[in-house]
């Protein structure tokens, strides 16, 4: 018959809970160096999060994300703007090189950055001959709503080559900078 903790020799039940007290002192502190341990970092890729992606025109190895609002105004721009200020649409070459003067580019950021954000919701809303650009350039704002317009603006600065970086200050809404 095999001896039990309770009845072996005190000599025997002594180390058996040194080894207890051992064994349950190194549990506590494997899990206290756990804790002191900060949780790895999680590198989240943008593009997996993005609501849309919109491929860089300039570097077909490059995609910007987009998120709601810009996918909205990347919507519109596929549906209104794409023929007068892309070089090609989904449905081949637009109409942008048949045009005098040539619109830019909604990915020009050299043209538009210099633009304000109001200043492109005015020619949007009021046409091209409102703030002394072409006339060809249609006003949209009986077609789209504020919100649709400010999509549109939120987009083009997304997808702008070199990238927007806001200003500092607001500007003028009808002047061009």
């Amino acid at each position: 018959m095999r001896a039990s903790p309770k009845n072996s020799p005190p000599n025997l039940r002594g180390e058996f809970h040194r080894y207890i007290a051992l064994l349950l002192l190194a549990l506590l502190m494997a899990n206290l160096d756990a804790c002191r341990r900060a949780p790895p970092s999680l590198v989240v890729d943008s593009s997996i999060v993005a609501y849309d992606i919109e491929q860089d025109p300039n570097d077909p190895q490059r995609s910007i994300p987009l998120h709601y609002e810009q996918a909205e105004g990347k919507r519109i721009f596929y549906d209104k703007c794409i023929w007068c200020h892309a070089d090609a649409s989904p449905a081949g070459p637009s109409n942008r090189s048949n045009l005098i003067p040539q619109p830019p580019s909604l990915s020009d950021g050299n043209v538009l950055n210099s633009l304000s954000d109001g200043f492109i919701r005015n020619i949007v809303t009021l046409g091209g001959s409102a703030l002394g650009k072409s006339p060809m350039m249609p006003p949209w704002g009986n077609t789209l709503n504020e919100k649709e317009i400010h999509a549109v603006i939120a987009y083009v600065r997304a997808v702008a080559q070199p990238p927007y970086q806001a200003p500092g200050r607001s500007s003028s809404d009808y002047g061009v900078k």
